[in-house]
């Protein structure tokens, strides 16, 4: 059945008819547009055909009140946006299942090539050397040099933050994400602070990053390079 709009919409009988005798209720009551919307269940232009006759009511209530209503509403449709984007993300994460070693293999080499170090022609430093912030980077990419056979003996770990931080608590906090001691890490890379900067990533959520170093790495690293070409080269295969 072929729906009904515009100006036929305020004359038909049952529940339309009815939203419109509530919305012209609820805007001698001095409601606004969107208050009315928001009640019925309806668009605003709905709310517009079925009161445009009627005066624009005089507010109700305190600039502050509206203020405060609206913060109010604010908040609902942000924790309503916050409950979905949830949803979405735990939806998703639930499809990925179980990885199998081959699929972290693959993740772990395009994770490299996209944040590590990587050979130059001018500069020949075939090693694995990776830098990061996010900690779940960081343990998906200790889990993939424990596929590789890298023991946390050949590892050099060292953070890089800011001079003005806490080095020793983003010590400790690294040494917990990567499961040793913090006598493990070299001396940490201090960056020099500048006054008139104004930086974001300051408090106690602030750790800096950690740079993991692989010693001994260069045929490790060179498998890791052919393997990016492979990936790059099956997948364009598929088109």
């Amino acid at each position: 059945m072929t729906e009904i709009t515009g100006k036929y919409e305020a004359e038909l009988p049952g529940p339309r008819g009815d939203r419109r005798e509530r919305a012209r209720e609820l805007r001698r009551q001095g409601r606004t547009y969107d208050e009315i919307r928001a009640e019925l269940g309806c668009s605003k232009s709905s709310v517009s055909l079925w009161v445009r006759d009627l005066p624009r009511p005089e507010p109700t209530c305190k600039p502050e009140e509206q203020r405060a209503r609206m913060n109010a509403g604010l908040a609902r449709l942000r924790a309503e946006q916050d409950r979905e984007r949830r949803a979405t993300k735990q939806e998703a994460a639930a499809a990925v299942g179980r990885v199998s070693d081959r699929e972290l293999f693959l993740t772990g080499v395009v994770l490299y090539w996209a944040e590590g170090a990587k050979d130059k022609p001018y500069r020949r430093t075939e090693v694995l050397q990776f830098i990061n912030s996010d900690p779940n980077v960081i343990r998906l990419y200790m889990r993939w040099l424990a596929l590789l056979g890298v023991d946390h003996d050949r590892l050099t770990l060292r953070v890089s933050i800011h001079a003005s931080a806490d080095v020793a608590a983003a010590e400790r906090h690294w040494a917990a994400v990567v499961g040793v001691d913090r006598a493990a890490f070299s001396r940490a890379t201090l960056k020099k602070h500048n006054p008139r900067t104004v930086r974001r990533n300051t408090g106690d959520a602030y750790h800096g990053c950690l740079i993991i170093y692989v010693r001994q790495s260069a045929d490790l690293y060179r498998r890791v390079e052919g393997a990016w070409y492979g990936i790059v080269l099956g997948a364009e295969s598929t088109a």
